[in-house]
């Protein structure tokens, strides 16, 4: 498990940690490496939230000890991770402080999104500020490995040209692929239609030929959301991903939730209505079918017919245009009452998981919140509310993510980081999958 906690609070017990398996559930205790390593993350953490900062406010932001922060630095500073950015006056009097920051000179890291209808690639330095990114549209009915597989590779390659960075100059690569799930059988990814083994996956470490670690895109973008986003505020967090399918990446008093085979957070597969729409995981009445995209235009379809957005064919195509319309001068009735409807979805889903994790505060992200966030979220934070048993919503933070561009990306990229300093020997192994 990755080991991804707000610097600020939710920080889990330095003394213990719990190992678990599809079969059993056990707590060992920690080792000094493993508390030094716990340290060297914390400060990672904190360094990137604050973007420049000093080892007084680190101590103060992490609640080590200053001593303890001055030996992370320094390991740190020796590793080319950070660097003494500048002098800062510490007020009128006393000597000036030093400002310390990620050393963005120390190579790139690439987090890459794959999805069921494109691939996005994102480049990133090492304080994980975006340099470039480009994304390829992709087939959604092309599901075979060496497709998918070349597809990556194709991107990645793009990426690399378009931003003139040789494959010297990355540390890593992160992928998310979608169902990726690992238990006592090894890993795979499971999607409909899509099933691959650790064969498949060899292929695509071979194609992408440098350091790579893959992950699920849901924990990618909670762990986005941790580093950068709301985790900074919560110890407890659901992140909610909205595009073709639907999801949540979930944050329990400060650690991923992952579940015995690193499925959890399948909401968009969770009961919605009883005998309702067809799911493509072969159930009825899923979430996902109606707020994953395809559901939203399904919704369309049964208020308007002949609306003429029901026939586009592309997703993002349609939730685009949808949201143009409801931008339009002019009121369409039909987009009106399908937004509403959706919104409703959503905050009676939203309902059932607040009930069950208990969250701080609930993040909606993803390309189909960026389009329509700002339509539904009056009306879903109402019906959060009316749906939720007792008093269960009443004190949820409810807010569009403030980690922007691809969250998914953006978390997975986080991971890479971190596998750079396990390989450099400054954290202990607890990538998920690293290839």
């Amino acid at each position: 498990m990755t080991r991804s906690t707000s610097p600020v609070q939710g920080r889990p017990d330095p003394a213990a940690r719990t190992v678990t398996s599809a079969s059993s559930t056990v707590v060992a205790r920690r080792t000094s490496r493993d508390i030094r390593s716990d340290s060297r993350l914390d400060v990672l953490h904190a360094v990137l939230s604050a973007g420049e900062t000093t080892r007084n406010a680190l101590a103060q932001s992490t609640g080590l000890s200053l001593a303890t922060v001055v030996t992370v630095v320094n390991e740190l500073l020796a590793e080319g991770i950070i660097e003494e950015k500048k002098e800062m006056a510490a007020g009128r009097i006393g000597r000036p402080t030093a400002l310390i920051g990620m050393n963005t000179d120390r190579g790139f890291v690439v987090g890459i999104d794959v999805a069921e209808t494109y691939v996005r690639a994102v480049m990133f330095d090492t304080a994980l500020n975006e340099v470039l990114s480009v994304e390829s549209a992709r087939d959604e009915h092309l599901l075979d490995p060496d497709s998918v597989v070349e597809g990556i590779g194709r991107t990645l390659d793009h990426l690399l040209d378009a931003a003139g960075v040789s494959r010297s100059e990355v540390l890593g690569v992160g992928i998310a692929l979608p169902g990726l799930i690992q238990g006592p059988e090894g890993v795979s990814v499971v999607v409909p239609n899509w099933t691959w083994q650790k064969v498949e996956l060899e292929r695509l470490r071979e194609r992408v030929g440098l350091p790579l670690v893959i992950e699920n895109p849901l924990k990618s973008i909670a762990i986005a959301e941790l580093w950068l986003g709301g985790g900074r505020r919560f110890s407890s967090l659901a992140t909610v991903n909205l595009g073709t399918g639907v999801g949540a990446g979930i944050v329990l008093e400060g650690r991923i939730l992952r579940g015995a085979t690193n499925t959890a957070g399948e909401w968009g597969h969770t009961l919605l209505v009883l005998d309702g729409r067809r799911c493509r995981c072969g159930r009825r009445g899923c979430v996902e079918s109606y707020i994953g995209a395809p559901g939203i235009q399904e919704t369309l379809r049964e208020i308007d017919p002949a609306h003429p957005l029901v026939d586009l064919d592309m997703q993002n195509d349609f939730i685009l245009a949808l949201a143009a319309v409801a931008d339009g001068p002019e009121p369409d009735p039909a987009v009106t009452e399908t937004i509403g409807r959706t919104a409703y979805y959503l905050g009676s889903a939203l309902a059932d998981l607040v009930a069950v994790i208990n969250p701080e505060g609930v993040t909606l992200t993803g390309w189909t919140t960026w389009a329509l966030g700002e339509h539904l979220m009056p009306a879903t934070r109402r019906h959060l509310l009316e749906q939720s048993p007792g008093a269960s919503a009443r004190d949820v933070e409810l807010e569009i993510s403030t980690v922007r561009g691809n969250s998914v990306a953006t978390g997975v990229a986080t991971v890479v980081l971190e596998r750079f300093l396990v390989d450099a020997g400054l954290l202990t192994s607890n990538i998920p999958v690293a290839l």
